[in-house]
């Protein structure tokens, strides 16, 4: 503990604790001027700065100044590039510092474990790895720069229908593997400043309450030694929030719960020590942020506009390209058509919409070009018919060289505080795809929308663009890539199932109830999908580019290694095009264990890199693999365990498409002790040899075998089958006991414990 923080803390009075611990308003923490304590200001984000603007009133908390907006979570993830993603990061930092923001509130790393989560276009993957290095990647470029972040909403809140109150019902290996995952590799890639609890409950104990998660686990396990802050209105008992190392309350509830915390102090129900950490945390957070505050930060918002076109451009998905209708050539007449060329849903609704300064469209984005006209069709804010200019629009398509039709999700079908109730376009937008693709056959269909939404008239099209929701920058990528200033270069962080009901989660996820299963375990997205050989309509990982890569030696440095050593893995790329282009690299690990005692998923993304090649230039792309990238969370030992055997290290195109594999043998340098109980199985105990010399003559005696008589084997197959061993299998140590007359009792189980667990 700093000396400074250590000397207040002598000085400061039960009351005067006890109010540090929330906020001042709806941004600011406390100050005590007594002891010269001063305030500082977070914000939201993380597509960009939501500083609330004061002009505009105090009470005006939506009202935010004028910043740029970056490309959404999901966009950023979708680059599959942490330099990318830094970049952005530092740039929102540069905006905080010049706005005298302490910390911006974000990322937003939870797991999409449907598409109908209605904050989805704010989280990043469907995968643990993917989120996590991406979270991380952010964290890094904002605290570079003396801001801090805020990594939320920890944990389980994969949906915003009853956010408040439902219980997100998960066991353990789930939890740790899946949900947790995502939050462990950031907090230990990344150190953020704070972590943010989040609004539900998991397993029956509210987030701002749960000691487990935010300090057994956060804390002790992963080494987290920052400020951990509710989100805001998150807390509903402080005493237990502050036991359980909830640190900051947001925002000031006005003073609601102070009496019960220092009343609960007085009378011993909570620990002062308790008190005490969570003060230490608000004011090592304080003076953090002052420490880095830099009076004569400037930014540019012109530079940081072309900036967000750019990472744009670095995100957007190919995800088909039939006879290279795209890129467009410019003397092609083309036709754009919908109310989203000239108004483009660039961002998500809610906590982190930003007030834009300044918006590229698509349509200002060609001006230079005679050959694009355009029809608006339909509007890009309602599902409503306009006939006349959906037949206008259809009509205009007949003579076109191409259509582009820019399509999406209008801002009232995603956003936080709801989930969307399905996966499909508004109605007219589907109607009028399909109906120009009736009158022209070179139709490019550009999708602006925050998750995956289904494709009707997918055959019917020759192209089609995924922006997701890409930021103020988004007019001019989008033309970059359409005319080919820009090759593309983004793969869909998600799995773009075919219809909303071949989602893993869609009988658990919201409904009206309060306790939200979570029953589908480890298999959520692209492990489901490749489990149950289910087709998509586009894997996760998926995207395509206007260069053509081939992929050449694999090679791994060794074929056998230990789980405290690391293995390299490196692969040559090949660019046979004569066009410049990035392309990612995806490493899975696929186990090959035929006896595995564990569901264990088909591959899993383990590592991942975007790399430029000129035409016909050959790069080799190395990865190192740990323990990590082999290990599943056992309960039975409350750890990441490595099950020996044959691991295939696969270089993928998508969680689908493998191109090549090499198979690695690994070997835990400890073996995991079985431990056996009352309930262990027959099977399983002969499968271990020393185990099985232990525990044969107790299963003889149930077979009535007797070791001096010759006819023992024949008395066992007349009672039990031409195979003993079958009939054995699944019989449990008790069911012997049980089902013996007598002949094998409780204490000869105890004793046959005693000795395969010694």
């Amino acid at each position: 503990m700093d000396s400074k923080i250590r000397s207040l803390l002598k000085e400061l009075t039960l009351e005067e604790k006890v109010s540090l611990c929330s906020g001042y308003d709806f941004w600011h923490t406390k100050e005590i001027k007594r002891l010269n304590i001063p305030s500082v200001m977070v914000s939201d984000g993380p597509s960009g700065l939501r500083k609330q603007d004061y002009e505009a009133g105090e009470k005006s908390v939506n009202t935010s100044i004028k910043a740029v907006c970056f490309p959404t979570g999901v966009s950023l993830a979708a680059s599959f590039d942490v330099e990318t993603v830094k970049n952005v990061g530092e740039a929102i930092a540069d905006e905080c510092q010049a706005e005298n923001v302490a910390a911006i509130l974000g990322p937003g790393n939870n797991i999409k474990r449907s598409p109908l989560c209605g904050r989805n276009f704010e989280y990043y993957s469907e995968d643990p790895l993917l989120s996590g290095k991406i979270a991380a990647a952010f964290i890094q470029g904002v605290q570079s720069k003396g801001v801090g972040t805020s990594l939320k909403h920890f944990c389980a809140n994969n949906q915003e229908y009853r956010r408040n109150s439902y219980d997100s019902r998960i066991d353990e290996r789930t939890l740790r593997e899946i949900y947790l995952r995502s939050f462990e590799i950031a907090v230990k890639d990344s150190k953020p400043w704070t972590v943010m609890c989040a609004y539900n409950m998991v397993n029956g104990v509210q987030m701002s309450e749960n000691k487990h998660i935010l300090t057994d686990i956060l804390r002790n396990e992963w080494g987290f030694d920052g400020l951990v802050v509710s989100d805001w209105g998150a807390v509903r008992d402080r005493v237990k929030g502050i036991a359980a190392g909830l640190d900051l309350e947001m925002p000031y509830s006005y003073a609601a719960y102070d009496k019960l915390v220092i009343d609960a102090v007085k009378n011993g129900e909570l620990a002062e020590s308790d008190l005490d950490a969570c003060v230490e945390r608000v004011l090592e957070f304080v003076y953090k942020a002052i420490k880095n505050h830099k009076d004569d930060v400037k930014w540019d918002k012109d530079e940081h506009h072309l900036l967000a076109r750019n990472i744009a451009g670095e995100c957007i998905v190919l995800l088909k390209n039939d006879n290279k209708a795209l890129p467009v050539k410019s003397d092609e007449y083309a036709l754009f058509v919908g109310g989203f060329a000239k108004k483009p849903r660039f961002q998500g609704g809610g906590s982190s919409h930003i007030n834009c300064s300044s918006i590229d469209s698509i349509l200002m984005a060609v001006q230079w070009n005679s050959k694009v006209t355009y029809e608006e069709g339909f509007s890009a804010s309602d599902d409503s018919y306009d006939e006349a200019k959906f037949n206008r629009a259809v009509s205009a398509a007949k003579d076109a060289d191409k259509v582009v039709v820019f399509a999406g999700l209008p801002d009232l079908y995603e956003c936080e505080g709801y989930d969307r109730e399905h996966l499909d376009l508004p109605k007219v937008q589907n109607d009028i795809i399909d109906a120009i693709a009736a009158v022209n056959p070179h139709v490019i269909v550009v999708l602006e929308n925050g998750s995956p939404i289904t494709m009707p008239w997918l055959s019917k099209v020759e192209a089609v663009l995924e922006t997701y929701l890409c930021g103020e920058g988004v007019g001019v990528a989008t033309a970059d890539v359409l005319y080919g200033k820009n090759n593309p270069s983004g793969r869909l962080p998600e799995t773009f199932p075919m219809r909303l009901e071949d989602n893993p989660s869609y009988i658990d996820f919201s409904g009206d109830v309060t306790e939200i299963d979570y029953r589908e375990g480890i298999f959520t997205g692209y492990r489901y999908y490749t489990k149950k050989k289910m087709p998509v309509l586009f894997p996760f990982g998926y995207g395509l580019s206007y260069s053509s890569f081939t992929y050449g030696m694999m090679g791994v440095d060794t074929e056998e290694m230990k789980d405290d050593e690391t293995l390299e893995v490196t692969v040559d790329v090949i660019n046979e095009s004569s066009v410049p282009g990035k392309e990612v690299v995806q490493l899975y690990v696929e186990p090959d264990i035929p006896n595995t005692k564990v569901r264990r998923a088909v591959r899993e993304l383990k590592a991942f890199t975007k790399v430029f090649l000129d035409a016909g230039e050959k790069k080799t792309v190395r990865f190192i693999l740990d323990k990590s990238a082999f290990a599943y969370y056992d309960t039975s030992i409350s750890d990441w365990y490595v099950e020996p055997g044959d691991y295939r290290i696969e270089i993928c195109r998508n969680a689908e498409d493998v191109i090549s594999y090499k198979t690695v043998k690994v070997i835990p340098k400890k073996a995991k002790k079985p431990v056996y109980t009352e309930n262990s199985v027959y099977k399983d105990i002969m499968e271990n040899h020393s185990a099985a010399k232990i525990a044969a003559p107790y299963f003889d005696k149930y077979l009535f075998k007797d070791p001096d008589s010759q006819s023992t084997d024949e008395v066992a197959t007349e009672a039990f089958g031409s195979d003993p061993d079958i009939f054995l299998r699944d019989t449990t140590l008790r069911n012997v006991v049980n089902m013996s007359f007598g002949k094998v009792t409780y204490e000869d189980m105890r004793e046959l414990l005693e000795k395969l667990n010694k």
